[in-house]
C-alpha cells in the first residue's frame, strides 16, 4: 500500500534546518529580548524597532563577522529573522509573525 502521508512543508523544513545549529538558536533566543542581551549605550537603532546589528552579535558570540552574517542570512533565508540596513550595518530583528505561523504549522504537522 503507498503511503498517502503528505510531505513536510518545505518552509518549515528550512526553518528547523537553520535552527538545527546551536549558535544559530541562541542567536535568535538572544533576539527575543535584545535590550537584555545587548548593551544598548553603543548602539546606533533602537534594538527592539530595527534589530541588532551584526557587529553586536559578532561580539557576544566571538565568532567572525563573516561566520556571523552566513548564520544570520540562513536564518534570514528561513524566514525566521528580517534585515534591515542602518548607514552600512545590517541589523536583524525575529520576524514574530512568521515565528508563530512556522509553531502553528509544526503543531499541525507533528
Amino acid at each position: 500500500m503507498a503511503d498517502t502521508a503528505t510531505t513536510p512543508d518545505p518552509d518549515l523544513v528550512d526553518a528547523l534546518r537553520a535552527l538545527s545549529n546551536p549558535m544559530r538558536l541562541q542567536m535568535l533566543l538572544w533576539l527575543r529580548e535584545p535590550e537584555r542581551h545587548f548593551p544598548r549605550d553603543t548602539m546606533i537603532a533602537d534594538p527592539v524597532e530595527v534589530g541588532v546589528c551584526v557587529s553586536h552579535l559578532q561580539a557576544k558570540t566571538g565568532l567572525a563577522q563573516s561566520t556571523v552574517s552566513a548564520y544570520m542570512a540562513e536564518l534570514q533565508r528561513a524566514g525566521l529573522v528580517r534585515s534591515t540596513r542602518v548607514g552600512k550595518w545590517t541589523h536583524y530583528k525575529r520576524d514574530e509573525h512568521r515565528i508563530a505561523e512556522l509553531v502553528a504549522t509544526l503543531g499541525r504537522t507533528l
